[in-house]
């Protein structure tokens, strides 16, 4: 697998493969979670075969443009635990906006376009 450049976790993109130290790939990038009022990673949720799974930012030992490296054996990766917590829906209010049936409807009714970013 290629290299890529070193990233900040900032820069790290949704469907970036995640790799076992064996460079097993596992799964691939599914959320980055972070605590943002204090500049703070807390890991990645991964979706792999097994659903999401949580990787901890002490597990994470390379984060490139191309791949996320972990300290995880193929084992360990297999196990890993889904992440806790609420999920997380965002609402994408641009699609209310201009003047096509579905906008004017949208804005009628209320019902702004809802994305489970679990899905």
């Amino acid at each position: 697998m290629e290299d890529g450049t070193p990233v900040s976790y900032l820069g790290l993109e949704v469907g970036t493969p995640v790799v076992s130290a064996s460079g097993t790939r596992f799964g691939e990038v599914h959320h980055v979670l972070q605590i943002p009022e204090f500049d703070l990673f807390d890991g990645i949720s991964v979706k792999t075969a097994h659903g999401l799974r949580f990787v901890d930012r002490e597990q994470i030992t390379d984060i490139t443009t191309t791949v996320v490296r972990t300290s995880l054996t193929d084992d360990e990766a297999e196990s890993l635990p889904p992440p806790e917590g609420p999920p997380v829906v965002e609402v994408d209010l641009a699609k209310e906006e201009g003047r096509s049936l579905t906008a004017r409807l949208g804005r009628l009714f209320g019902r702004p376009h809802w994305k489970n970013i679990d899905e």
